[in-house]
């Protein structure tokens, strides 16, 4: 009895040892080797897996980052330039310095602007409801206001108003561009900040031909390109019934916003200060100031003298 233990064991100890010896060689014949510096790069990473570099998450953009030797082409838009030139440090690269960008809504479809002409009831997705009507005001390219960039946003950077039924983004915003992926109407774009975040871009993606568009939309873009005949930088284009303004050629002129006669374009983040020339202008033609600059200085509609007042005057005289 106690041989056939021994044998049993003796057996499974060989086997064990077998199967240690064939595990090993399998394991160094296919083993992969990793370099060190992706968990370095890592460490550097903020960790917040959004996929806005376009990587799956941090490790997967060190992992990447690292076998193409080169930083052309990588950002990481939650670190940002001070989080990539770390990077750059690991990797002994020098890290390309870009402009912070922010995420814009280019529809200014309100309930006033855009008054609802039918009423949507279903399911509360802005994926699932472009596929079944064209919008509660009847412009098949504006804004839902379902939520869909709401709900992707991890960084609290975007809500929807409930007075006009849009998003607005806040400055927790990245650039980390899942709100423009998750909007089924691409109404949400990434543009660069801007200096002392001064932004001009219109609020339009309408396509629709200009009476079309604006019979739908008190503020779309008609497509009339007084725009783009008054940028003297080149800065708009003129493509399906629509301007566009390229915000690395635009000078911040101003001189687009004035010309549109729907106000489709926006100024963000501006002084006042056209408003106030404007609301001067309006004063100096006012009805009581051209009265005032006509009145003459002497009277000429004078009252006759009386007979008496002309008789003591000639006995004055004589």
């Amino acid at each position: 009895m106690s041989e056939i233990i021994l044998y049993a064991v003796g057996s499974l100890g060989v086997l064990a040892l077998l199967s240690a010896v064939i595990l090993y060689l399998v394991a160094q014949k296919f083993k992969v080797y990793e370099d060190p510096r992706i968990d370095d790069v890592e460490a550097v990473l903020p960790s917040a897996n959004c996929g806005g570099c376009g990587y799956a998450g941090c490790r997967a953009f060190a992992d990447a980052i690292v076998k193409a030797g080169s930083m052309e082409g990588f950002k990481c838009p939650v670190g940002g330039n001070d989080v990539m030139q770390q990077v750059g440090k690991v990797l002994g690269l020098e890290a390309q310095i870009l402009e912070p960008q922010i995420a814009v809504v280019r529809c200014n479809g309100s309930t006033a602007n855009s008054p609802g002409k039918v009423k949507y009831e279903g399911i509360s997705n802005c994926a699932a409801a472009a596929s079944l009507f064209s919008g509660e005001g009847g412009c098949s390219f504006g804004c839902l206001g379902l939520g869909d960039c709401v709900a992707a946003c991890d960084f609290d950077a975007i809500h929807i108003n409930p007075a006009t039924m849009l998003p607005e983004v806040t400055n927790n915003c990245v650039a980390c561009n899942a709100c423009v992926v998750a909007c089924p109407k691409d109404i949400i774009e990434l543009r660069n900040v801007g200096k002392k975040e001064l932004r001009i871009f219109v609020a339009c993606v309408n396509e629709d031909k200009g009476a079309v568009a604006k019979k739908n939309c008190e503020v779309a873009c008609i497509g009339c390109s007084l725009c783009f005949k008054a940028c003297p930088h080149d800065a708009i284009t003129m493509k399906n019934n629509r301007a566009y303004i390229d915000y690395e050629k635009c000078k911040l002129c101003r001189k687009c916003e004035p010309v549109c006669p729907t106000n489709a374009i926006h100024e963000i983040n501006f002084p006042l200060k056209k408003l106030k020339k404007t609301a001067e202008t309006s004063d100096a033609s006012s009805p009581k100031k051209e009265e005032a600059k006509s009145a003459p200085t002497s009277v000429t509609n004078a009252v006759p003298a009386s007979p008496e007042t002309a008789e003591n005057k000639s006995n004055n005289q004589e």
